[in-house]
């Protein structure tokens, strides 16, 4: 079976099932919204549990959620899980030119991770063309991500916000200000965070009975 046959067989399935399975029938984007929640947290776990296989599984489950939605789409919003990939190619090839433009660098002349990160950035500030550096964050992200991207975005344009530490500051800028903190440091606060209550949980599950 040659690369990407699956791809082409699993849309066939999902085309199926939403014309000959009643509960898939009747699905939409929205109620499948809490799935593509769980699935996403699931994938979290798998990975941060090293276990390969369930990491497998659920990146299949994550891909589930991809072509339900896309099959959901060319029903009824005129775009398909061709066309999805087909922008994503577009994007991942317009936003990477150090690869993809004409000629190709010797090794000693291609950027940096952080020079490339800087390019992805400025093609897609202009591709976007948005009025604030701050939009386009999705609110409903987790807050320690939420906070660190907010952050992220204002150091890109110079800005240093002030960000109070002190026994006067109320918790909330206590907690912007350790995100701050892990920045510094290079230090990723929200997958920090989760590596410490995993050891709690590890060290102290409690018992029950």
């Amino acid at each position: 079976m040659a690369p990407g046959d699956r791809l082409v067989e699993l849309a066939g399935v999902m085309a199926r099932l939403r014309t000959e399975c009643a509960w898939k029938a009747g699905q939409t984007h929205r109620s499948l919204a809490r799935y593509l929640l769980e699935e996403t947290h699931e994938t979290l776990e798998a990975i941060d549990t090293g276990d390969a296989e369930h990491l497998r599984e659920e990146l299949g489950d994550l891909l589930l959620q991809v072509f339900f939605h896309a099959a959901i789409a060319a029903e009824s919003e005129g775009f398909t899980v061709d066309d999805v990939a087909g922008d994503l190619v577009a994007k991942l090839v317009r936003r990477n030119p150090h690869v993809f433009g004409d000629g190709e660098p010797d090794a000693e002349d291609r950027p940096d991770a952080a020079t490339v990160n800087e390019m992805w950035e400025a093609i897609k500030a202009e591709e976007k063309r948005r009025t604030s550096v701050l939009d386009g964050l999705p609110p409903t992200l987790p807050a320690l991500l939420l906070a660190d991207k907010v952050l992220d975005r204002l150091a890109r344009t110079g800005v240093a916000p002030e960000v109070a530490a002190g026994p006067d500051a109320g918790l909330g800028e206590r907690m912007l200000g350790l995100v701050a903190e892990a920045r510094a440091v290079g230090v990723d606060p929200e997958q920090t965070l989760r590596d410490a209550v995993r050891r709690v949980v590890a060290a102290d599950r409690p018992t029950t009975g």
